[in-house]
Formats: C-alpha cells, structure tokens, sequence
C-alpha cells in the first residue's frame, strides 16, 4: 500500500494499462466559485458607484466605477493561473486500518516555470474524501514542490480506487474563492478497524491466560520455581529451595509442545446480516492482531474460512491474514439448509478453538 499517487489538479487523468496515472494535463482547471463575506460587500460596493456614476453622469465615478470592475476580472484571472499547473501527490503507510489517523504525507508540486502559486489549500470533499483537517500552503514558487504532515482516515476497511479532494484559493483580493475537484486514483487496500469492541479485550486475557498456563508443563526447559501444590509430583520437588525458604518449592517446565489457537471465521449471513459480518470481521482482526502483537509464548494461529486457510506464522504473517479480512465477503444464504458448509472438523481437537459467526449453528458443524 505504500508508494505514490499523482494526478494534475487540472484534468481528471485515465490510468495505463500499469494501474499509475497518466501524465497528462490541461493548462486551466475547471473552476467553481463562491462568494466570500468580503466580496459581497465589494459587489455591493461595484453596485453603489455603478448606479451613482449612471444617475449623476460624474467622470470620477465611472473612473472609479471602471476601475473596479477591471479589479474583479484581473482576480478572475489570477485566481485561474494561480490554480493552473499544480500537481498533487500522496504518500501514505504501507498498512492502513479503517477508522484509524495514519500519519501520510501530501505533496504539491507548481508545474509552471516562473509564475508561483499563491494561498493554495487542500480540503476534504465532504463525504468522499480521508483527510482529516485542511491544508494550506502560502506559497508554492515555480518548479517547486512543497510537502506537508496529514493525518488520513479511510472510513471502513476494503479496497479504495480513488479519494477525491478540493483544491482553493482565495489569492489575489479574497473576494471569490475558486476551486476544483482532485481525484487520486490508485489502490489502496485497507485493513479493518482494529478497535476492541465489548467484550473482546476479556476474550483477549483469557486467550493470553490459555496460552501461559498451557506453556507450564512436564517438558524440558526450565521454567520457574514455585511453592508446591496439591497433586505435584514429588520428583519435581526443588529440595534446595525448599531449604532456604522453609516450605515445599517445585521446578516447573516448559512444555515441548507449542501451543496453537485456531480461529475458524464463519463467511454465511443471511439477508440483513451485513452489518454484524461487519463486526465480526473486525473482532476477528482484533484478537488475531492482540495475539500476535502481545508475542504469546509458543503462540501459534491457524486461522481458517471458507476456502482459506492460514497458519501465522509458518505460512504467513499477521499482515496476510488482515489483508484477507480486508477483502474478505460474505457469502450469502437464501435458505436455511443451502450453501456453504461451515468448515472440516478442527485441525487439532487439542487446539484452542474460537469461532466467529453470525449463523448460532455454526458451532455444530464444526464440531466445536
């Protein structure tokens, strides 16, 4: 997902058969404009003296009246060419999660030889666009490029094509603001929501108590010592320890065996269903995520679906699997005894098994 987007303010640019954007570009964007506070009181003004200079027939009033109506054409003008020729260009992480600040980069670049660009910002389209606060640059001089700290939120997980953004400026006399439309388009595959939701972060602590518990056993490499309890093998008893602390110590050992939490994620909804798919998708990311970022000893994740399969991290890493939930969609049942079945028995009975869902008969058929 990292890398670059570029696009010519001034054209809506098509893609090479290579998925970068074209080159392309048009010497005068498409502008729209909006009247500032400060220009309607200036049209007031033009309006004023217009009138006065017809009904009194004063020079000194069509000289001024003239005057300022030049005022406004040569804004028009330097609006456009301040406006024309830009370049925007966007750097974001490698990974990106839905609804998550991730700190990227914004570039504009003035294409023009000599004329800077003056009082330029970088805005959201509303409802369409990532960027989470307004950019402004000053100034842009000729063949230059000035770059700016953002922060970019993709609102939910999937692949994102193109993120429209707006371009204005105020330059020269603040009357008028023009502006024009920016798409970026380029793939951006973006990872679910890795926020907990209710209940999750105790799943989380009771996975991690599994797992060190579990670690505690009749294997080989030493562990740690501890004060006895009931039904421990005398031959374990650490007599020197005992000694020196006045009551029973024990060695414990690690076990030899690694263990593995497997992850079965049910991809059945019936119609309506969608928005708990949603949830699910991202709990399951969630505490996948939590595992591997707490580094559990001896953890090992198989994670399956249907027709997926994945073991973390033998076969790949965690960023596999977010990647598959990424893009991951449900498949639809139209009625109750039809469709994909949920899954084979589990790998290993002895696993730490965990379903995710939306159908209450799925752990049956697992056999969980």
């Amino acid at each position: 997902m990292s890398g670059q987007t570029r696009l010519p303010v001034s054209n809506q640019s098509s893609q090479t058969p290579g998925g970068s954007p074209a080159a392309g570009r048009k010497p005068w964007p498409h502008l729209r404009y909006r009247v500032t506070s400060g220009g309607f009181l200036f049209v007031l003004a033009v309006a004023l003296t217009g009138a006065g200079a017809f009904l009194s027939g004063n020079n000194l009033l069509f000289l001024v009246f003239s005057a300022m109506l030049a005022l406004l054409l040569v804004s028009g003008f330097i609006s456009r060419l301040v406006l024309a020729g830009l370049e925007l260009e966007l750097l974001l992480p490698e990974h990106v999660s839905a609804r998550m600040p991730s700190a990227a980069r914004v570039r504009i670049r003035n294409l023009k030889r000599l004329t800077p660009s003056f009082s330029i910002e970088l805005s959201e389209l509303p409802g369409s666009s990532i960027l989470q606060d307004p950019v402004y640059f000053p100034l842009v001089p000729g063949r230059a490029m000035v770059e700016a700290a953002v922060q970019v939120v993709f609102p939910q997980r999937g692949r994102h094509r193109e993120n429209l953004f707006v371009i204005s400026t105020k330059f020269p006399f603040g009357f008028l603001r023009r502006s024009t439309t920016v798409a970026l388009r380029r793939e951006t595959i973006v990872y679910p929501a890795l926020e907990p939701r209710a209940g999750m972060e105790i799943l989380l602590d009771s996975i991690s108590g599994e797992i060190e518990s579990h670690a505690r056993g009749d294997g080989r490499d030493f562990y740690r010592i501890r004060p006895y309890e009931a039904y421990d093998s005398a031959r374990h008893v650490d007599w020197k320890s005992s000694a020196h602390t006045g009551g029973l110590q024990v060695r414990e050992f690690s076990r030899d065996r690694q263990r593995t939490v497997e992850i079965f994620f049910d991809r059945r909804i019936a119609p309506g269903q969608q928005q708990r798919f949603e949830e699910l998708v991202e709990n399951c990311a969630f505490l996948a995520w939590g595992l591997c970022e707490r580094g559990e000893r001896d953890a090992r994740l198989w994670v399956r679906s249907q027709r997926f399969a994945l073991a973390i991290p033998e076969e790949g890493d965690i960023w596999d699997l977010l990647k598959f939930l990424a893009l991951v969609e449900p498949l639809m049942l139209l009625n109750p005894g039809e469709g994909d079945q949920a899954a084979e028995d589990p790998v290993d009975a002895a696993n730490l098994q965990i379903v995710f869902s939306v159908p209450p008969d799925a752990a049956v058929e697992v056999g969980i």
